[in-house]
């Protein structure tokens, strides 16, 4: 009994795992989705705003992780994958365009967007995988669940307010979930996830240059700030603590993966469950450093006087939100707990009484010393005492 042919799309084994130049060249939306999506929680700093770009976030996520998996699964080389991540790109970008407005006017735009992307993607994976029956049903599971997910964003694009708001996480959720177990479908089952579908060197390409490119946003926050400002010593003293703020977060992250991401790590990301925990863990981190940026864009505009209470939150809370995540893409890989992060978590919650009395300059200056200390610690103490006890 012979097995079935692999379909002339599919990425073969063995082949080079670095991303393409037009992988890299699609990630540079992302640096106007971000700003958006950043510039967005900036003018509406409440609850509501932050839990409007939680979804937004994640649907944006979304679109990122399907695109690297497709490039991942699929030769990136081919032209008809070329098209499909040149259409994608295009559907990203409308979508970016409708994220300042998408709970008002906009917000058929953005599924319009996002709808149009799915289709897309669908559109050629599912016919063109139709001569290997097993690997033309992951498609056809992810679609599935894409039809699943088409009510509640679809009326949620014609209603308004709280009820949108509360559509749109439930797709979202259900979006992202969906993955997490494996897309189950009637009559195809559901993606084994101990299954080993991905490239690791590949996806682990992809996810540290989504947050390279994130950590570019932040820097493009900071730049256009001080272009702004009138260039008081207050001004560029934030902008100096910010840029200082960005290379922690971003030596923090690339110390840990280059540890992380050894053979062994790659290994692990190739299979179902930890791929796609790998992916979450990284916008965990990636909402992390948008919220900082955001903080930043508030500071250099005002660095001295009282410090609101929102402004003292996203100051402690980006950073403490990118030390969670690090210690999810940690326990993924390794079912342990990097302690020295965790332990950063309390002392930024902590810290925060005290850290709320100072002005906007102060309060930037306290999570960058909780960050450097940890960064010192770590490389200063030998990996195994990074790790606590497993997480189970």
């Amino acid at each position: 009994m012979t097995s079935a042919p692999l379909p002339r799309i599919l990425r073969r084994r063995g082949e080079p795992g670095y991303p393409t130049f037009l992988e890299l060249f699609f990630d540079v939306t992302y640096i106007f989705m971000l700003s958006r999506i950043a510039a967005g929680l900036a003018e509406d700093l409440t609850l509501r705003g932050a839990a409007e770009t939680a979804v937004l976030l994640m649907a944006a996520w979304w679109v990122w992780v399907l695109t690297a998996w497709l490039t991942d699964l699929f030769n990136p080389r081919l032209p008809i994958i070329q098209a499909t991540v040149l259409l994608v790109m295009f559907g990203t970008l409308v979508m970016a365009i409708a994220v300042p407005q998408a709970f008002d006017g906009y917000g058929w735009l953005f599924v319009t967007g996002y709808f149009g992307i799915h289709v897309v993607r669908d559109a050629v994976l599912i016919p063109g995988t139709r001569v290997n029956r097993p690997i033309q049903a992951r498609s056809v599971r992810v679609f599935f669940w894409f039809i699943v997910t088409a009510t509640p964003w679809v009326v949620g694009a014609l209603m308004a307010g709280t009820a949108r708001l509360a559509l749109w996480a439930v797709a979202v959720a259900v979006d992202l979930g969906s993955a997490r177990i494996g897309w189950p479908t009637p009559r195809l089952g559901r993606t084994e996830l101990a299954s080993q579908i991905f490239t690791g060197s590949h996806l682990s390409e992809r996810h540290q240059q989504i947050y390279l490119i994130a950590v570019g946003e932040l820097i493009l926050t900071i730049g256009l700030g001080l272009s702004t400002s009138d260039f008081t010593a207050a001004e560029v003293t934030s902008a100096a603590v910010a840029f200082s703020g960005g290379i922690l977060f971003l030596r923090l992250y690339f110390q840990r993966a280059q540890q992380l991401l050894a053979p062994s790590g790659l290994t692990a990301v190739e299979r179902v469950r930890p791929g796609t925990s790998t992916s979450y863990s990284h916008l965990v981190m990636v909402a992390g450093v948008l919220v900082t940026s955001m903080s930043f864009s508030l500071v250099i505009e005002r660095p001295l006087g009282p410090t609101p209470a929102a402004w003292t939150a996203v100051a402690l809370g980006g950073p403490a939100i990118f030390l969670v995540g690090s210690c999810l893409f940690d326990a993924v890989l390794t079912g342990r707990l990097l302690w020295s992060r965790a332990l950063g978590v309390v002392a930024l919650g902590a810290l925060a009484p005290a850290v709320a009395m100072l002005p906007p300059l102060g309060v930037l200056v306290v999570p960058n010393l909780v960050l450097l200390v940890i960064l010192v610690g770590e490389s200063a103490a030998p990996r195994s005492r990074l790790v606590g006890v497993p997480t189970g």
